[in-house]
């Protein structure tokens, strides 16, 4: 079984709990709000899919994309 590799958008190694910073303002899909630039989002939890990671932003439980993330 190979180990799933996640990287964010300057290809550093992300790993569940990891603090990243978002790198572009982002659109919520459904939920009418932006994600802005800047934001330090932390304690992420990887997922199946190796381009997202699952993320809880004002309350609220998100997947983002890995390619607007950069590690803290």
């Amino acid at each position: 079984m190979d180990e799933l590799t996640v990287k964010d958008s300057n290809g550093n190694q992300l790993h569940d709990g990891d603090s990243v910073t978002v790198i572009k303002s982002l659109k919520v899909k459904g939920g009418g709000t932006t994600i802005k630039q800047g934001t330090t989002v932390k304690k992420i939890r990887l997922t199946a899919n190796n381009e997202e990671v699952d993320c809880k932003i004002d309350g609220m439980s998100i997947v983002l994309r890995t390619e607007f993330l950069r590690k803290k």
